[in-house]
């Protein structure tokens, strides 16, 4: 998967809302306020640094060169995903799905209802 795929991929999630909190260089991703992704806009090479379940994060560093630790996030629950190829692509899918599912979740029962319902 290269960068305009992923972020597009992103924007598609349900409520997604993409902000810049930390200035232009790094677009956020939210649903009801609460970040699931991270994107530097000009970052050479592209990356992404993602939610993750702490267990599987240190799995995904252990399998994976290009996935370190969130870069200025938690290190336990983010991972940062360098762009390059490496990664093959149904993993990579799968950790974006992850990432959003992981604050989805965590959401009130009537807003993931809504979400869902649009």
């Amino acid at each position: 998967m290269d960068a305009p795929t992923i972020h597009a991929y992103l924007l598609a999630r349900p409520g997604c809302v993409p902000e810049f909190p930390f200035g232009p260089e790094a677009e956020v991703f939210k649903v009801k306020d609460k970040m699931f992704a991270l994107m530097p806009v000009s970052a050479t090479p592209p990356s992404v640094t993602l939610k993750c379940d702490p267990d599987q994060a240190v799995a995904l560093r252990a399998r994976y060169p290009a996935i370190t630790p969130g870069y200025h996030m938690s290190k336990r629950h983010w991972n940062t995903v360098v762009i390059d190829g490496s990664v093959p692509a149904d993993e990579m899918l799968w950790m974006l799905e992850q990432s959003y599912a992981l604050v989805f979740k965590t959401l009130r029962k009537a807003d993931r209802e809504a979400l869902l319902a649009e």
